[in-house]
């Protein structure tokens, strides 16, 4: 019998040791940063079996194998719709800036799709503007209306939209909601999804989450776009989820989320519309790819934004975003704005940042001074040592949790969307973003970004070198997991 436990203990050594340095060559052979795997990895080793079991389920980018192949068979025809793109006399690639042009040709590349031209867009940073801009052209909408957004949160304003939508869905107009499951559970849970259905609004739960469906598919993979199409000619997208701040999240002490939106008119609408195409088919296998564009006649005073789309998440091209930040960062040559509520850049963005302002670019991050994510804050704080001694500007906004998305380049090229700088927006979720080459809307939010400005601290290199060590000791615990938030 001691035989028989000793070769039954044996044989369990030798299990686990298989499983771990499985699991570990794994690990190295996805080629992910340097960062990522050495998370894992001391995850792996520290935490036995936990940590083997844990990358199971969250270490790969796993969107399940029905919705991995629906999307594999979905490259072609939306390859071809994209390819239709390039025939229209709004791709205008030489009226593009040098700026404009490389980050179309990465964009090009990676997805397949050209920056358009002759698109109107307008900032709006105001929740309340915005909602009732969105009221208003819900009340005209003559033909769909088309959403996607991570979280819809019941309550205030939020429910006027709800009602905008059924009284529209009443007249005849045909309207798609898709949201995020986990993001939007508060929604589903309230009497809004029976009453849409009953006036006739198709409502589908984007990634539902629960414990069978996690070892079929990456349980934390989510849908974070904000999407918005109406009559394929009204678009919007940003920042803001589908909430009334004054009903949002109101216990966790951050105060209200601070946000933008941009409106859209022109060719870039029915790009936004194919993207809610694309994951409104790899969630229902149904295809409602838009009508192209409209074709101006060829007149150059015409063109007014030249706007790229550009989304991003499994399923599509990996790192395309990551490169645009990159490239952006690259180029600029006087100064770099950044407004993001989760900063955890990867180690090439970080030493972007780093080189950058060591070549004297003037670089300023505006961050919550409160985050609602407390691994968050104490990762973002392990970047600031090294970034502040290499002069980068670094500011905590203090009126609310500053969410919105944006990235302002020599003041007179920006990026604006859904997409934070954190390994889950890079890697992770389901993101959009907008490239926008143009001086006036530009120089529109640059001003809304100077206004955060205002109300904000900057923090000072010298006092942030006195911070206590456990502080200290905080910032360097989560660092070591940063490549995963």
């Amino acid at each position: 019998m001691y035989e028989f436990y000793q070769l039954l203990t044996i044989a369990g050594v030798f299990v686990y040791w298989l499983v771990i340095a499985g699991i570990s060559i794994r690990v190295v052979a996805k080629r992910r940063s340097i960062g990522v795997s050495l998370a894992w990895l001391m995850i792996i080793y520290i935490v036995p079996l936990g940590g083997a079991f844990a990358y199971l389920l969250f270490g790969e980018l796993n969107l399940g194998k029905k919705r991995a192949l629906r999307a594999e068979l979905m490259f072609k025809p939306y390859g071809e719709w994209f390819k239709k793109l390039y025939e229209y006399r709004q791709y205008r690639p030489h009226v593009a800036s040098l700026y404009g042009q490389s980050i179309s040709a990465i964009c090009e590349k990676q997805v397949g799709i050209p920056a358009l031209a002759d698109n109107h867009l307008t900032l709006c940073s105001e929740t309340y503007e915005i909602l009732d801009q969105l009221i208003a052209d819900i009340d005209q909408a003559k033909r769909t209306i088309l959403l996607e957004f991570y979280i819809w949160h019941p309550g205030g304003r939020a429910d006027d939209v709800a009602n905008a939508l059924i009284q529209s869905a009443n007249r005849g107009v045909q309207i798609r909601l898709l949201l995020d499951a986990a993001g939007s559970r508060h929604f589903f849970k309230s009497h809004w999804p029976k009453q849409m259905k009953a006036s006739g609004i198709q409502v589908i739960s984007a990634l539902e989450v629960s414990p069978f469906r996690m070892f079929f598919r990456r349980l934390d993979l989510r849908l974070h776009r904000k999407i918005v199409v109406i009559d394929n000619v009204i678009g919007y997208t940003g920042s803001m989820n589908l909430v009334d701040p004054k009903y949002f999240n109101q216990d966790a002490g951050v105060g209200q989320w601070i946000d933008v939106m941009v409106r859209i008119t022109g060719p870039s609408v029915p790009v936004l519309n194919s993207i809610h195409a694309w994951d409104w088919e790899v969630e229902t296998n149904q295809r409602f790819l838009p009508e192209p564009p409209t074709c101006l006649a060829h007149d150059d005073s015409e063109i007014t934004d030249l706007v790229q789309v550009i989304p991003s998440g499994p399923g599509m091209r990996e790192e395309v975003i990551h490169r645009v930040l990159l490239q952006s960062i690259y180029q600029a040559q006087k100064s770099i704005v950044i407004t993001t509520p989760y900063f955890v850049p990867s180690d090439n963005l970080h030493m972007a940042l780093v080189i950058a302002a060591q070549r004297n670019v003037q670089v300023d991050i505006i961050i919550p001074d409160k985050n609602d994510s407390i691994m968050v804050e104490w990762a973002s704080r392990a970047f600031f040592s090294e970034l502040l001694e290499a002069g980068v500007n670094i500011h905590r906004f203090k009126g609310g949790l500053l969410h919105t998305k944006s990235v302002v380049i020599d003041s007179n090229h920006c990026l604006i969307g859904t997409v934070n700088w954190d390994m889950r927006s890079l890697w992770l979720n389901f993101e959009v973003t907008l490239a926008v080459d143009n001086l006036e809307f530009t120089e529109t939010l640059q001003q809304v970004q100077q206004g955060y400005l205002a109300d904000a601290d900057q923090i000072c290199p010298i006092q942030w070198e006195k911070r206590s060590l456990a502080n200290r000791t905080a910032e360097r615990l989560f660092y070591l997991f940063s490549p995963l938030l």
